[in-house]
């Protein structure tokens, strides 16, 4: 059963990218070399460990061995089993995927929002998926969650004869709250985080016996690096549940790099509310309204 929905979807020879995102298709349609090939690279790459919460250079860079903290991510690896894995990408493959920017597929699962004019509209919004509804039960398990009620959920699908991938972001702060929580399926990757912001990281050097040492402690920081010149790479493993807060998620820009998507994935992103949308805020009531539409779980793609 499961061998079935990794399969790669149809539709690849359809684009669905605009202005200067491309993918494999609109790239050998055009000819001539793809824009991300020169965009600079990041110069120094550091792994994140999730059982230190430190990032950690790269063996063989100019840092292995260095190593800074590095919080607001939490992975909590086999979320869902096999069997629910296989039951929710069914689920979601019976409903239609709308074509999205480099060689994505999506399925949004919420309001319709206009950022830059800070305007949404509920009309035609039914709620998140009805499988959804045991997922964010058991989030609720986890002391990070326990009060996360999410409000919309995007459902991308990537695939490496599209050559997919996401250009590094920051989610929305309007309407979208502290927390952004996805459910990596069928395969493993890695989320690539980085930071524009002028300044340096200070570098501790990692104690012998890495990575359980630095549980403990490490030595004062006696090395930096631009913060510009940093890319953190945060190993995804299949059907684990990733939650992003603090600077993770309002410093550190995220992307998936093209080459990091080995074979079909399938990732569902969950959001909450802001605190203006939340009990006190200045919309609170269309908070509420929100809320109540969302944790129905009797949705469909919008």
């Amino acid at each position: 059963m499961a061998a079935a929905v990794v399969a790669a979807p149809e539709g690849l020879r359809e684009c669905g990218c605009k202005g200067i995102r491309t993918c494999l298709i609109c790239e050998r349609q055009r000819g001539g070399d793809p824009p991300w090939q020169h965009s600079p690279q990041k110069t120094h790459r550091f792994i994140y460990y999730s059982d230190t919460g430190w990032a950690v250079g790269a063996e063989e860079s100019d840092f292995e061995g260095w190593a800074f903290p590095f919080p607001g991510v939490t992975l909590i690896e086999d979320f869902v089993t096999r069997e629910e894995e296989a039951e929710m990408v069914q689920l979601m493959d019976r409903e239609p995927w709308k074509l999205s920017q480099s060689g994505r597929r999506k399925q949004d699962y919420g309001p319709k929002v206009n950022f830059r004019k800070q305007k949404l509209k509920t009309a035609g919004f039914q709620g998140l998926p009805s499988f959804s509804r045991e997922v964010v039960r058991r989030m609720g398990l986890y002391p990070i969650l326990e009060d996360f009620r999410p409000v919309e959920q995007c459902n991308l699908d990537y695939c490496p004869e599209r050559g997919s991938a996401i250009d590094p972001h920051l989610d929305d702060t309007w309407l979208w709250g502290e927390r952004l929580v996805s459910l990596n399926l069928l395969s493993p990757t890695v989320l690539s985080m980085s930071r524009e912001a002028p300044g340096s990281l200070l570098l501790c050097l990692a104690p012998s016996g890495f990575p359980e040492a630095l549980v403990e402690g490490v030595m004062a920081p006696s090395r930096s690096v631009l913060c510009q010149e940093v890319e953190v790479a945060v190993p995804l493993p299949r059907r684990s549940l990733l939650v992003l807060t603090g600077a993770a998620r309002h410093q550190w820009k995220h992307a998936i790099h093209r080459r990091h998507i080995e074979a079909r994935r399938v990732c569902a992103t969950f959001r909450e509310l802001s605190a203006e949308f939340c009990p006190g805020g200045r919309q609170q009531e269309l908070g509420q309204e929100l809320l109540q539409i969302s944790l129905s779980f009797q949705g469909k793609p919008m």
